[in-house]
Parts: structure tokens; C-alpha cells; sequence
């Protein structure tokens, strides 16, 4: 459990996460502009999106399938009719004066989501809803000393913007939270997650309260966080700025806050609104969005095999553990490729490959699955060789080095540099009685009590084999002339 020590007593985060996922479309929200990142400022802004008088908006049918795809993969209410919203505010880069957004009626009702936590346990976080709403445009505040300018090519971007319970309680919550409900949107093809690119955001809701406590205290939020580990930090950052203030005689204002990654700070943005300082109304140029007889149901049988029941089936149908399992299922192309490694193979074998090796490997080389230059095949291949006792783990380890520099297969580089595991007797016990001989204090040694020698021995052995001898019939024959 996660709890801050104060000077009057132990305290605990409620945290509540809102998270804005941009739906993955080619046209915008209400509009046929594109959607592609990084394009020429204000190259993809339609009459619309730009606010232009006499311009209405025509919702995309794309974007609704999205949330309610996503909706039902987070086990969610799906709303048959849902009402679009003005929500008025005026900002530089808002040019209509007001956002389009859902309030009272979202699309999506209650869901949830079960975490995998780093300890091995689950818990199940409640959603709220999720609804649909358009993205306001960028300001650039570092163009200029003087002068601030405004891109409009995200202006009406569709977003789904997705409001957790306050169910989460420490930073690692948060973390487990964004990185299963990434998994889950990159699954379904409903958002890519890239937090960099700002296609996915969070805004993290904090407060504290004395450990034991079932009221909640007041909350501030923290705007616009961009990446997992900065939502943590800006919540231990949070959390202990509330404890020093509350212990210091003072009030939390309920107050939106800007992280600040360079100075691992939080600071006071603005007063934090209510909904009625919106004044939240039906868009009258948007008729209610209702869902014909048959829409949910066509989506729910597109949806594909989710990470909880991926790893369900790894554990029941593969015979891995639950950990193994969640590694392998976070990414939906690194299970297909474990699927693909393991097929006809020992499973746990390949899980350990693919896990320890291979994604090891990549971090190490900075690459993604996608780019990974051992194909799942080519794993394979090494995982046969390891398990026909052709060649031993530690070898397959030099090969596997090899392997992921030039891309060659496992079995033409056995070939090429002689690295097949020697299996004949004779020639085993020959390297042992070389040892043997050149190690005559260490055999009397061992023969005197001191057992522990044996794995020195073992060492000693497959060093002067290079690594070939078969480690099962080098232990039980040296076990014999060592005891002989």
C-alpha cells in the first residue's frame, strides 16, 4: 500500500485518471479534414473546423464505431442515444468559442478495467463513461519573444476521452492503469497510444486523506500530463505538496495544475471550473446520436481475443505463468509472435526465448518487435536445436548474439563455426581426465568432504570443451570419476 508519512499521522492518494485518446480516422470529427501528424501548420483545417460563419458539422460514423468498439472492450454500458454538447469557453486556439463535447449523455456508460499489478496481483478500477469530443487547435507559445501563434490542424480532431473511478491509490496504480487501457485501444485499432505525439493525454486528479478516512478531500488537477512516468511523478509530487499544507494549518484550493517535468514540480494554472461554469447545452446544429437495432452488435462481433483473455488462454493453453502470460500479452504483436516461436514447441521454452532473449535483446538495441532482425521462425529454429540437444543454452546464447547481429539462421551458424553439442562419451570422459589430472589437489579435496567442488568442475570441464559437452552426460560422468 502506498501511503506518505506526515507529521500527524499516515495519509493515502485517491487518484482518478481522465484520459483523452485520439480515435484513429482519416477525416476529423465533424469534418473531411485529415488527421495526419505532422503536417505544415494549418494545412489540414476545413471551413469548419476553422468556424467559419454558416458552417455545420456532419459527425463522422467511423469515429462513433470507435468509441463504441472501445466501449465494449472495456466492458462497458454502450448508450443506444447519446446527446452532443456545447461546452463554452474562449481560448486563442478554440475558434468557435465553444467544444463540442458530450456531458449528461455520453455514448459509453460504466466499464471497467482489470490492472496487473508489479506484485503479481489484479484489481478491477471502475470507468465512468467514455464520450466523444473534438480537439481544440495548438498554441505555440517559443515561436516567438512577442508573439504567440496558433495551428488549427488538430481543431476538431476526434477524441475519446475516457474518466476513470477514483479507484486508483498510488503511482503505480496510475501506471498499470494507462499501460492496460493503452494495450487495450492498440488491440482494438481504436487509438495508436502514442503518448509523444499527444494522440493519447491524461489528466491526473489527486487528493489525499488520513489513512482510514471514507471521505474523499479535495482534489486538484493536473493537466495534460504526456508520458506514464510523469503521471507518477506528478503524483507523488501532488500528493506530498496537499500533506505539507493540510499538516501546515492550510486548504487545498480545488485548482487546475500544470506539471512541469523540468523542475519535477506541479503549479497553479487557474481556479479549476464546475460543469456549470461551462454552461453545457445540446448543440442545436447536431441532432441526438442514436444507434440503429444491430449497429452494437455487428462491432462487438469485429472485436478481436482482448489481453485478458489472450492471457488466460497463455496460462490454461501454454501452461505459463501468470507474469510470463501478462509480458507476453501487453503488445498484441509480441503475442503473435510468441504464438508463432511456440507453435509446435515447447511453449514454456519459447516463452523463456522470447522474454529473456529476444526482448532483452531489442531493448538493448533500442527496436521494436516490428523491426525485430530475428523473425519468430528463425526463434524458433533455435528453440529446435536447444530442445533436440544439438546444441546447450550457453551456446545458444553466443548464437543468438550472433543471430540478432546478422539476421542469419540459428542452424547456419551451428554449421558454419562447429558449435553442435558433443554427445559422445569417450570424448566427454577424455576432457575430464585432462581436469582431472591438471586439478589433482582439487579431486583430492573433493574427495575429502568438500562437495561443493562439483560445479567447479562442471566449469572447469565445459570450459575446455568450449561449451560443447552435453551438460547431462558431463554431470553424471564426472560425478562417477570424481566418486570413483
Amino acid at each position: 500500500m502506498y501511503t506518505i508519512e506526515g507529521e500527524t499521522g499516515t495519509w493515502e492518494t485517491v487518484i482518478g485518471l481522465e484520459v483523452h485518446a485520439q480515435v484513429i480516422s482519416k477525416a476529423k470529427l465533424f469534418s473531411g479534414a485529415a488527421t495526419d501528424f505532422g503536417a505544415a501548420p494549418n494545412s489540414q483545417v476545413s471551413l469548419v473546423d476553422a468556424a467559419m460563419p454558416g458552417m455545420l458539422p456532419v459527425i463522422n460514423d467511423h469515429c462513433v464505431e470507435q468509441a463504441v468498439k472501445t466501449g465494449l472492450g472495456l466492458k462497458a454500458q454502450i448508450n443506444r442515444r447519446s446527446v452532443f454538447d456545447r461546452k463554452n469557453y474562449f481560448y486563442a486556439d478554440l475558434p468557435q468559442g465553444y467544444q463540442i463535447s458530450q456531458y449528461k449523455d455520453p455514448i459509453v456508460g460504466t466499464g471497467e478495467i482489470v490492472l496487473d499489478l508489479p506484485d503479481g496481483s489484479a484489481r478491477t478500477v471502475g470507468i465512468t463513461r467514455l464520450h466523444l469530443e473534438q480537439d481544440a487547435g495548438k498554441s505555440l507559445h517559443d515561436q516567438s519573444p512577442r508573439e504567440t501563434f496558433v495551428d488549427l490542424n488538430r481543431s476538431g480532431v476526434a477524441l475519446m476521452e475516457i474518466v476513470s473511478e477514483p479507484d486508483l491509490r498510488s503511482p503505480d496504480d496510475a501506471s498499470a492503469y494507462l499501460r492496460k487501457l493503452r494495450s487495450i485501444l492498440r488491440y482494438l485499432g481504436t487509438c495508436d497510444g502514442n503518448m509523444e505525439e499527444g494522440s493519447m493525454r491524461c489528466d491526473v486528479n489527486v487528493s489525499v486523506r488520513k489513512v482510514g478516512d471514507t471521505a474523499f478531500g479535495t482534489r486538484c488537477e493536473v493537466k495534460n500530463v504526456n508520458s506514464i512516468r510523469h503521471v507518477m511523478s506528478a503524483i507523488e509530487f501532488e500528493a506530498r505538496r496537499q500533506v505539507e499544507i493540510i499538516e501546515g494549518g492550510g486548504s487545498i484550493d480545488q485548482e487546475t495544475r500544470l506539471w512541469d517535468p523540468n523542475k519535477g514540480e506541479t503549479r497553479s494554472l487557474r481556479t479549476k471550473e464546475d460543469a456549470h461554469d461551462y454552461r453545457y447545452f445540446p448543440d442545436p446544429d447536431l441532432l441526438p446520436l442514436v444507434l440503429e437495432d444491430g449497429f452494437v452488435e455487428r462491432i462487438a462481433a469485429t472485436l478481436p481475443e482482448l489481453p485478458d483473455e489472450k492471457k488466460a488462454r497463455f496460462i490454461g493453453e501454454y501452461g505459463l505463468s501468470a507474469y510470463d502470460a501478462g509480458v507476453l500479452v501487453a503488445e498484441q504483436a509480441k503475442a503473435f509472435f510468441y504464438e508463432r516461436t511456440a507453435k509446435g514447441r515447447d511453449p514454456k521454452l519459447a516463452a523463456n526465448w522470447v522474454i529473456n532473449e529476444l526482448f532483452g535483446g531489442l531493448a538493448k538495441a533500442g527496436k521494436e518487435i516490428e523491426d525485430s532482425p530475428v523473425s519468430a521462425e528463425q526463434l524458433g529454429g533455435l528453440v529446435d536445436l536447444i530442445a533436440d540437444n544439438t546444441i546447450s543454452g550457453r551456446i545458444a546464447k553466443d548464437v543468438f548474439a550472433e543471430m540478432m547481429e546478422t539476421g542469419q539462421d540459428a542452424g547456419a551458424i551451428v554449421e558454419a563455426k562447429g558449435l553442435k553439442q558433443v554427445t559422445d562419451t569417450g570424448a566427454i570422459e577424455a576432457v575430464i581426465d585432462q581436469v582431472m589430472a591438471a586439478q589433482a589437489d582439487k579431486v583430492a579435496e573433493y574427495r575429502s568432504g568438500k562437495d561443493k567442488l562439483f560445479g567447479f568442475f562442471v566449469g572447469q570441464v565445459m570450459k575446455a570443451s568450449g561449451g560443447k559437452a552435453n551438460p547431462a552426460m558431463l554431470n553424471e560422468l564426472l560425478k562417477t570419476k570424481l566418486n570413483g
